[in-house]
This record gives C-alpha cells, sequence and structure tokens, in this order.
C-alpha cells in the first residue's frame, strides 16, 4: 500500500500509532492548552463509544424481558434490503443481525440485482426463505440501481412499516423492539434511530452519530436521519416509495418525502443501526460517491419546489454539506433594540459596526437608555440621532434594580418593525448579511425566532446555540473552540434547530414575540432568553440557529466564575423560576433537550460524552 507522504512513514501504521502523531503534531503547532482540550475530548468521547458499542448486543435477561413482552399493537415490520454483489461476510452478519432480533413478527425482504454470477447472494438468498418463511427472496432480472433494488424489496412486504437496511449493515439486537415499543408509546408513523459506524464488529465502533430529534432545517442542509428508517408502509407508497431520478442521495429525496406526509416523526434515542465502514461505503469517505452530492441538492431542490418554498439551494463552502438561502419576501422592517447604559465606547463599536456592515438597509435601531448619567453618553445620543433618521433613543424609567425582561418589553412595544432584534450593546458585527441570514428564517410562519453564532474578541466561540437542562440550567453550546471548528456532526457549521439560542444576538417575529408575551419579567437578568424561546417552541415554532451569521461578544470569558453573594442568589432564584416553568428539560424522569442527544450526557456542552 502507498503510503502517505505527508507524514512520516511511521505515523502510516495502526490507530493508536497515527494518534499518537496528531497528538504530537498538534502540541508543536498549538501549543499545550489547546491539546490538553483537544485529548479530553477524544478520552471521553472514546469511553461513551465503546459504553455505546457494546449495546449491539443483549444480555441473557435482556434477551428474556424483551422476548415475553406482549405489545397492545404488534405490527409485523417488513426489513428491506436491496443486494448487489453482496460479499458473504457482509451478507451472513447481516441475516445474524435479523435473526437474533428479541421482537419475532418480522419480516426480510431482499431484492437481488447481482450482476456477478458467482455472488453469494444467489445462492444464500433462496436458501435462507426455504428455512424461513419470514424471509422473502426474489432475484432481479437485472441491476435497477439502489431505488429500484429497494422498490422491488417492498413489493415483497406485506408488513405494517417497512424498515431500510442496507445490505452491508447490520441491526443491533435490540433495533425492532425499540421501534415496536416506539410506535406503541407515540403512535408515529415515522421514527429514524441513532446509528454507530463500526469497521470489522460493531462492539468496536469507529464513531457514533448521536441526532436531535425531528429537526427540518438540518434535515434540510444534509441527510441527518439516514438510518434505521421506518415507516408505516401505506405512508411510503403513498409518497410514492424511491425515485431512481436521486439515485446516490435516494433516501434523502424519501426521507424527505416522507416527512413532508407524516403525522408523528418520532426520534429513537439509541444506536440500533450499525453502518460498516469499507473501502466503497459513503461511511469511509463521501467522496466514494461524488455524485450523491448532486443528487441531495436536486432532492432538497425538489422539496421546496413541492412545498412551495422559495430558497436557493447550493454546496457549503465550509463542509460538505448543502447550503439553503430564501428568498426574502419583500423588505419588511427590522427593529434593532439595543438597551444601554453608560460605555460610550462599547456601544460605539455595536453601532459602527452595524451601520458600516448591514447590508441588508430596512432597519432601525431603537436604543434603550437604563439610568446612565454621564453627559458623554448623552451628547453621543444626540450625535447618533443627527446622523442616523432611523434611529431612536427611548428612556425606560422604573424603580428597582436592573430587568433585562422589562426593558425589552419596553423596546418592543414602541418598535415599528415585523421583526425584532434583540441585541447587547457589547456585540460587534461580523458578517455583513447578519440581519438577512436570520430574516429569511424568522420570515416563515413555521419559524419563531433565529440566533446566531457569537465568539469572544479571540475568535472562540462563545454561543453556539443552547442546550437547555445542561450543567444543570441552560449552557451554551460548544464554547472556546476555534471559530473555524465545524462541531459534531457539523453542527457548529450549518443551520439547525435548537430549543433556545441566546437573546445577545436574537430574532423574533413580532407576532409571535406577542403571541407569547414577551420576556418573563421575573426572570429580571438570567434565564429569560431560554425561558421566551421555549414559550416559542411550546406554541408550535421553531427556534433556528444559523452559524452563517457572525458577531463578537465581548462579555468576559470568566464573568461567569466570578459571581457570587446577592448576584449569584438572585441568578438561583430565577434558575428555580425557570425549572418550574419547563420541567422536562431538569427532571431524571423528563426527556432532556430534544435537541441535544441524551447520550451525550447532562454535563456536557460540546456534544461530547
Amino acid at each position: 500500500m502507498e503510503q502517505n507522504r505527508s507524514i512520516p512513514a511511521w505515523a502510516n501504521g495502526n490507530a493508536a500509532t497515527r494518534l499518537v502523531y496528531k497528538f504530537f503534531r498538534m502540541l508543536k503547532n498549538q501549543g499545550i492548552k489547546k491539546t490538553a482540550f483537544a485529548t479530553r475530548y477524544v478520552i471521553s468521547r472514546f469511553f461513551k463509544m465503546r459504553k455505546l458499542s457494546r449495546s449491539f448486543y443483549l444480555t441473557d435477561e435482556e434477551r428474556q424481558e424483551q422476548e415475553n413482552t406482549a405489545f397492545p399493537y404488534e405490527p409485523v415490520i417488513s426489513i428491506i434490503v436491496p443486494l448487489y454483489n453482496t460479499p458473504e461476510k457482509f451478507f451472513r452478519e447481516l441475516l445474524d443481525s435479523v435473526r437474533m432480533q428479541s421482537y419475532k413478527k418480522w419480516e426480510l425482504c431482499l431484492a437481488d440485482g447481482s450482476t456477478d454470477p458467482d455472488s453469494c447472494t444467489l445462492k444464500i438468498g433462496p436458501e435462507e426463505a426455504a428455512k424461513d418463511e419470514r424471509i422473502k427472496y426474489s432475484k432481479l432480472d437485472g441491476n435497477y440501481g439502489i431505488a429500484g433494488n429497494t422498490n422491488a424489496a417492498v413489493e415483497l412486504s406485506s408488513g405494517d412499516y417497512i424498515g431500510l437496511l442496507d445490505h452491508d449493515d447490520l441491526l443491533s439486537h435490540r433495533a425492532l423492539y425499540e421501534v415496536v415499543k416506539a410506535i406503541n408509546e407515540t403512535g408515529a408513523d415515522f421514527l429514524y434511530s441513532d446509528e454507530g459506524v463500526f469497521n470489522d464488529v460493531p462492539t468496536t465502533c469507529l464513531s457514533f452519530h448521536l441526532k436531535p430529534d425531528f429537526s427540518p432545517d438540518y434535515l434540510n442542509c444534509c441527510n441527518y436521519i439516514c438510518h434505521f428508517s421506518v415507516i408505516k408502509k401505506d405512508l411510503a407508497v403513498e409518497v410514492g416509495l424511491y425515485d431512481t431520478e436521486f439515485d446516490g442521495s435516494q433516501d434523502y429525496d424519501f426521507t424527505l418525502r416522507v416527512t413532508e406526509k407524516a403525522k408523528k416523526i418520532h426520534h429513537i434515542v439509541m444506536p440500533i443501526y450499525f453502518w460498516r465502514e469499507h473501502a466503497n461505503s459513503v461511511a469511509s469517505d463521501i467522496s466514494a460517491k461524488p455524485y450523491a452530492w448532486t443528487a441531495a441538492k436536486k432532492a432538497v431542490e425538489a422539496h421546496f419546489s413541492r412545498t412551495g418554498q422559495k430558497a436557493e439551494v447550493d454546496y457549503s463552502t465550509a463542509v460538505p454539506m448543502l447550503r439553503i438561502k430564501y428568498e426574502i419576501i419583500g423588505d419588511p422592517l427590522v427593529s434593532i433594540i439595543i438597551p444601554t447604559y453608560e460605555h460610550k465606547d462599547v456601544l460605539k463599536r455595536c453601532i459602527d459596526s452595524i451601520y458600516d456592515k448591514s447590508t441588508y438597509p430596512n432597519f432601525e435601531i431603537l436604543l434603550i437608555e437604563n439610568n446612565s448619567k454621564k453627559p458623554e453618553t448623552f451628547a453621543y445620543y444626540e450625535e447618533l440621532k443627527a446622523a442616523h433618521d432611523n434611529l431612536r433613543v427611548l428612556t425606560y424609567e422604573a424603580e428597582g434594580g436592573f430587568n433585562f425582561s422589562a426593558i425589552n418589553n419596553f423596546g418592543a412595544k414602541h418598535a415599528k418593525g415585523e421583526h425584532l432584534l434583540f441585541l447587547n450593546n457589547d456585540t460587534e458585527v461580523i458578517t455583513p448579511t447578519w440581519i438577512e441570514e436570520m430574516l429569511m428564517y424568522t420570515q416563515r410562519k413555521d419559524v419563531g425566532a433565529a440566533g446566531c453564532k457569537l465568539l469572544y474578541p479571540d475568535d472562540r466561540v462563545q454561543h453556539g446555540g443552547i442546550g437547555v437542562g445542561l450543567c444543570g440550567s441552560a449552557a451554551n453550546l460548544c464554547p472556546l473552540f476555534d471559530r473555524d471548528y465545524q462541531g459534531y456532526m457539523s453542527r457548529l457549521a450549518v443551520v439547525s434547530n435548537m430549543s433556545a439560542c441566546t437573546a445577545a444576538c436574537l430574532m423574533v417575529r413580532k407576532d409571535v414575540f406577542d403571541e407569547v408575551g414577551g420576556f418573563l419579567e421575573t426572570l429580571a437578568v438570567s434565564w429569560n432568553d431560554v425561558d421566551l424561546c421555549l414559550n416559542i417552541r411550546d406554541k408550535g415554532y421553531l427556534i433556528v440557529f444559523t452559524p452563517i451569521a457572525e458577531l463578537y461578544h465581548y462579555e468576559s470569558v470568566s464573568r461567569g466564575s466570578d459571581q457570587k453573594g446577592a448576584k449569584y442568589e438572585r441568578m438561583m432564584r430565577e434558575l428555580e423560576i425557570l425549572k418550574k416553568r419547563w420541567p422536562s428539560y431538569y427532571d431524571e424522569n423528563g426527556n432532556g433537550d430534544p435537541f441535544y442527544n441524551k447520550h451525550f450526557g447532562r454535563n456536557s456542552i460540546s456534544y461530547d460524552a
């Protein structure tokens, strides 16, 4: 095998050797601090993966319990497998993984498009079908591609649901049990699960894709749903099964069409599908199937056409995923609401960046003055009003201490815009199209609010969305990672849905803000943005996090560590209010944050163990 000439010959060895080389290379290039940070991440991730890998098999106690379970509804699950010159080892392991299911009401539908006359499936397939009536085998008269072969396998099925399994992958032994359990609990007509990627045996997984609950905006950027997909057969037939026009991304196109029509989508928060990495698999390298990205782009464009959304679909420049640009309808007024107190230089940096860099023309700025005393502050206000006819200074007067919620509610009442953009005065615009990047989402009727990526001045991440319930409260995700860090499964590089985003820069459609009653004023300083977002979600709207829009946030990196005394006590009182209002995010028996997989752990803030 030819060695990789970009690294020393000794570093072309096994995985452990390559890891050692990467460690010393990072230590040399980026220093001990960043290397230690990355090492902790890798080690914790390794132990989490090892634990999850072992879930592929059942203990004797688990098997007995699951096999003895009688569900009120026990559907037949038709496992759909398109075969094509499948290696014997892969095929036999697949058959074993299906036979070992603890839930027994399944059928295995094999449509064989193999062109190699020596393919093992031509012999093994009919033999297995003769031994077990639940196995249905059909040799096709040719290879019709993944889409065509899959449709042929569906034609063999007689079950209530179909489950999609690739010919070189495996199901954990608990897979169908977990599916049927979820169907009984939720009535879902479309289900998907977490998945592991392995090379030789599933108990030594290389990685896991631990997914969020249904995130339509993330799905528009990539087929994060992928495996294990289980669909009510009537729904699958209604949407038209697989389309050969999208070969290479046929699963993506099918998933988009199914999610458009599904009545209940459910995410099984457990890796029950194990995806084999080998030389020709997409799991190994997307370049193995470059045509897949052309088909993926076409699939999303077709999705927008069917749903009547005007959007441009392009390839992301940051990651091998898609970039969506929705057409902004008209030029709605955006009201930028900035609470401010003294600190003229801080405010000036913020205001200058808005006027110097913003490309969206139709905005107004509302400065909400709150208890400033210095003459230079008020002199600066007069300069701003003289220079900009779209800037107003409003004075908030109220007895008592600082109340961020009340100040922003006051500003919202005076705003003229259809969209409210809440912005801290210690921010600075980086992305010229920052307003458009959020507005394109808040104009959608299914979206209530949109937030962006915030950076510390040293170009490390300050806010990558908020995980609610993490670390006993609610935490900014992926703090202190480098600006160009893509994040776990590219969550810091492409648009996705979140439970909450920070109000340091948050756009909310005005009618939605009014519908939920604005910020909760009993949360005077802390957690008010989290509560607002959860209120918006409770009304059925989506929260969008777009890392395409970036701003600097000059909040001190150490701000949270020196809080004590009365400020700390106030923060903890407000946290108790938040917990009582949204118990499912905090109770041990609750579901936690639906967009932050529970397998990362409640003390994780970076999509790791």
